[in-house]
């Protein structure tokens, strides 16, 4: 795999999970009352946009997801500390630094 084909599939991965926590996000604005319905409007657009961006992968559905996760990771702890203003501690680190690794791992394999 090239390594623009790897970055481009990253990139895809990483806006993907900003649509998620973002569609997730938004209602919690709501719910805890920092925020009005009005938030539900974007909220939804997101998350529809974070269901199509996952589609547009041409592999195996259970592996794409499998991979994505671990993208995920990341980026929520990224969020943690851009948005919620809370540094990632240690452990925060290593944890996404092994689901990384896993995420490598299956996204290298042919499956059977």
């Amino acid at each position: 795999m090239e390594w623009t084909s790897i970055a481009r599939t990253f990139g895809l991965f990483f806006a993907t999970a900003i649509a998620e926590l973002l569609g997730c996000y938004l209602p919690l604005l709501w719910l805890t009352g920092k925020g009005s319905a009005w938030l539900l409007l974007p909220a939804a657009i997101s998350l529809a946009i974070f269901v199509w961006l996952l589609s547009l992968h041409p592999s195996a559905s259970g592996r794409v997801y499998a991979t994505y996760g671990a993208i995920y990771i990341a980026t929520a702890l990224g969020w943690l500390w851009v948005v919620d203003g809370i540094k990632p501690a240690p452990t925060d680190y290593l944890g996404v630094g092994l689901a990384l690794l896993g995420a490598g791992v299956i996204a290298m394999g042919k499956g059977t």
